[in-house]
């Protein structure tokens, strides 16, 4: 085979194409038939034993046929994740809050761009995990459930909108080539897969056909038939008793033969092992595999695949659909240009420098601009940058965790909102307040830390870098560090370090607020498939206190019984050696202690900012945590943990104007917290330049315009069983109870007016479209961004919901200014589902409403129209 080089521009690194196929034509010069004969007179090269090898996600070189190995897992969720330096975006449910699709196709862009640049900086193959270009983004499951902590990764509970923005997502993901796909987008997990976490690998999610076609397949139908994903995830769950990665029903029958999906189908990690393993719906692994060939998986995240040589003997599967599924493979690496010359490919000339560029950072702040919601107002917001006296309080202030929330990459500047707030308001001061919850740790804050002992000595520690993993000799670079809470996956403490193994010294002083009891822990974030892991050693007043040199069950914490406030000499000695994630130096002090101090650091100031919420550390994928109102990365309350509920009181007591900012992947209950509270922002978990984002709109640099993608309960008590997959009396499309806020809901410092919604005809037939109108006027003094929101009332049959979003358009109206909206409405967007799952347009009257906000069905009348003649399928 002959091997194609080049040297890849801005990279310097040499492209080796080791599978061109001995010829120089680039793919997108040949039909689709030479093609496949291509891809064919490969497959049949190879060894059943190598055919079977490439349909795992770990699929190695085969030398003799020119053919590279491929590490298929990579994430883009919001940003290019787990591979060393990129842009972080806000969490998904934060770019749903934008209801911006432009912006997603934007995101979704700068996401394949950088997985570009991480693939051929790797050398364009035999790439790592995390190294490639088959992007397993977006999670377009529909949040159902405000308890389940992967919520956070979706883009909320309405099929229209998430199928809105992850449309654009995966066009952005995928480029704009006719041929060569920039990256490949693979919606995920088909498709009724919305926790618990706890159980998952076996739970059945029983759904009725009517609440699966009318909101679990909305979304994922659009993103493999009109933005055409390049791939498909299964999901670990049953539905109604099915594996979903056994399911020929589901993938054969109506994704591949009803939809026309033509792309390739992954599964979950680990799922195909669950059909035997946890679900037994198999009886081994033979059955198993067989079961999720046959069905249409052709790839197996995990190694289960390897039992298909069994199948085969066995006579469960065939040779043929062996290799129907690795044609599916194959093609889809000629589509990503992986087995042609580099020259082919039209993105060739992406570079290392694109990699959280300032570009892709103005893009991820511009993200968080428009991702955070402004809940309540009572006049004090904005406030004053250059007079008033701030005080940031609260334990998600300082938090890198909670700009990044999960799956993400590393930022190179992350600014946390107190690092937002000091850059941009005069007088800014500082307290930790409590911990998340009790028995949770957190991050040692910057103002317990000293250089020196001495009274008024700079924040911080002095910090010194090593460019190997030893101590020894001088360092390569120092400073002082404010803190230690640093995300190294694949990246290191500073750009300019690039040695993979590396070391760090970190010494001071740190100063407790008040006697009492303390417990120090070194937070690693363990690599959790890596077998060896970083060590560390923890000195107090000279003496070595905690000493881990890789082992997972090493000791991690110890506690002090400090008697007063004095300074302690504190040393931190850190090896990293193995690709662990991320180090902290972390605390639990008395909560009276951080109480006090945040109520006397607030009672100085004029207006109190109080950052509360959750993290990734409460809520998330399948954690191993047990505590009051969490339960394996879901949540068994919406209430916000107790110890930050104190702090607010408190600082409530105070009779000072109190701007609660909430950091989440969902709805917290706020109660009397949210009625005392002078302003209430929701700032989900807000990316890279979060920090900057927050101060920004705080100050009035910037204009609030973010909705809410989800529903704000008050309680648990008011939802179904968190098992329970019926959308019986969940999310704004079938809840009718009272809620905290609506779906939709958001504020802005600007007052908008609509006018009289306008129809093109008041009365249509099932087959003919609609056009709505409307005028929306800034009657402000304040430049703003209006999210024009166009719901639908069906006719109220049984199991019809009570409203659904229709058409959303984001407009930015200068004050005074009026423009004209125009809504078109496809003859499919009037359409309701039955109790069978047929999907049709039916007769009967109907109303539109638009505003800024879900109608209040109780106040509004909307505008009615009728549709005529026979009910027409869809």
């Amino acid at each position: 085979m002959k091997k194609q080089r080049k040297l890849g521009m801005a990279i310097g690194l040499v492209w080796v194409c080791t599978a061109c196929f001995g010829q120089e034509v680039c793919s997108n010069k040949q039909t689709p038939q030479q093609i496949d004969a291509r891809i064919d007179e490969l497959i049949a090269k190879m060894t059943v034993s190598e055919r079977i090898a490439q349909l795992q996600d770990r699929a190695p070189a085969i030398e003799r046929l020119g053919l590279p190995s491929y590490n298929w897992w990579n994430e883009g969720l919001h940003g290019l994740a787990r591979d060393g330096y990129a842009t972080v975006f806000p969490q998904a449910i934060g770019l749903a809050a934008t209801w911006d699709a432009p912006l997603l196709h934007e995101v979704g862009d700068v996401v394949s761009t950088e997985a570009r640049a991480k693939f051929y900086s790797h050398g364009g193959e035999n790439t790592p995990r995390f190294g490639g270009l088959t992007v397993w983004s977006p999670n377009i499951n529909i949040f159902r459930d405000p308890r389940w902590g992967r919520g956070q990764e979706t883009y909320g509970e309405d099929p229209f909108l998430t199928a809105t923005l992850g449309t654009q997502f995966v066009e952005g993901v995928q480029g704009n080539d006719p041929f060569y796909l920039k990256a490949d987008a693979t919606p995920k997990h088909f498709a009724a897969h919305s926790g618990p976490e706890e159980g998952r690998d076996s739970f059945n999610a029983v759904v009725s056909p009517h609440d699966l076609a009318d909101t679990y397949l909305p979304a994922f139908h659009a993103l493999t038939t009109n933005a055409h994903a390049a791939a498909l995830m299964c999901s670990y769950n049953e539905i109604d008793g099915t594996p979903s990665c056994a399911s020929g029903n589901n993938l054969q029958d109506l994704v591949r033969e009803r939809w026309g999906f033509k792309g390739y189908v992954v599964s979950d990690c680990d799922a195909v092992g669950n059909i035997a393993g946890y679900h037994h719906f198999a009886t081994d692994n033979a059955h198993g595999a067989a079961d999720a060939l046959n069905a249409g998986v052709d790839l197996d995240c995990g190694n289960t695949y390897a039992a298909l040589s069994k199948s085969l003997d066995q006579n469960l599967t065939t040779e043929a659909k062996l290799n129907q599924a690795l044609h599916r493979l194959l093609l889809a690496r000629v589509r990503l240009g992986m087995l042609d010359p580099l020259s082919c490919s039209p993105y060739r000339d992406i570079g290392a420098e694109e990699l959280d560029s300032p570009a892709h950072h103005t893009l991820a702040l511009r993200a968080a601009e428009e991702s955070i919601v402004l809940l309540k107002n009572d006049g004090v917001l904005p406030l004053q940058a250059s007079t008033q006296k701030v005080s940031v309080i609260g334990p998600t202030a300082d938090m890198v965790k909670v700009l990044e929330a999960n799956y993400h990459g590393t930022a190179l500047h992350p600014i946390t909102p107190l690092d937002g707030f000091r850059s941009r308001f005069h007088d800014v001061s500082y307290a930790q307040g409590s911990l998340l919850a009790e028995g949770v740790s957190a991050p040692v804050p910057r103002n317990a830390l000293r250089v020196a002992a001495a009274p008024g000595s700079s924040a911080g520690l002095q910090a010194e870098y090593f460019d190997k993993a030893s101590l020894e000799g001088t360092p390569a670079f120092q400073n002082t560090a404010e803190k230690i809470d640093f995300d190294l996956n694949r990246a290191s403490f500073l750009p300019a370090l690039k040695s993979k193994q590396y070391a760090a010294r970190w010494t001071g002083f740190l100063v407790p607020p008040a006697a009492g009891s303390y417990t120090l822990r070194v937070n690693i974030e363990r690599c959790w498939d890596c077998t060896t892991h970083d060590g560390f050693r923890l000195f107090v007043d000279d003496k070595l206190v905690l000493e881990n040199h890789g082992a997972k069950g090493d000791a991690d914490h110890k506690t002090f019984d400090f008697v007063d406030t004095a300074p302690h000499a504190i040393r931190l000695e850190y090896l990293h050696t193995g690709e662990d994630d991320g180090v902290a130096l972390e605390w639990e002090p008395p909560a009276a202690a951080l109480l006090d101090q945040a109520v006397q650091t607030a009672a100085k100031s004029d207006v109190i900012v109080a950052f509360v919420g959750l993290s990734p550390d409460l809520e998330g994928e399948a954690l191993q945590l047990r505590l009051k109102g969490f339960n394996g990365g879901d949540r068994t309350s919406l209430d916000l943990p107790e110890a930050q509920r104190t702090l607010l009181s408190r600082l409530t007591q105070l009779h000072k104007p109190v701007i609660i900012v909430l950091t989440s992947g969902s709805g917290v209950a706020l109660g009397p917290e949210a009625k005392d509270a002078a302003g209430v922002l929701e700032a989900w978990y807000p990316g890279e330049a979060g920090g900057e984002a927050l101060a920004g709109i705080l100050a009035g640099n910037v204009n609030p315009s973010g909705r809410l993608p989800v529903t704000f309960y008050r309680s648990v008590d008011d939802l179904p069983a968190f098992t329970d997959y019926s959308m019986a009396h969940r999310t704004y499309r079938y809840f009718d109870g009272p809620v905290l806020f609506p779906f939709g809901y958001g504020l802005s410092y600007s007052h908008f007016q609509y006018g009289q919604l306008r129809l093109s005809t008041h009365m249509l037939k099932t087959s003919e479209p609609l056009v709505a109108m409307v005028t929306v006027h800034n009657e402000s003094q304040r430049e703003g961004t209006e999210v024009a929101e166009l719901y639908l009332q069906p006719p109220q049959a049984s199991g019809a919901p009570r409203l659904t979003l229709q058409g959303v358009q984001r407009v930015a109206l200068r004050p005074g200014e009026t423009r004209e909206l125009t809504f078109k409405l496809a003859p499919g967007q009037l359409s309701t589902v039955d109790t069978s799952g047929a999907r049709t347009v039916r007769a009967g009257e109907y109303k539109l409403f638009v505003g800024g906000v879900q109608p209040d069905l109780n106040v509004s009348k909307g505008v009615a129209f009728r549709i005529e003649g026979a009910s027409l399928p869809q």
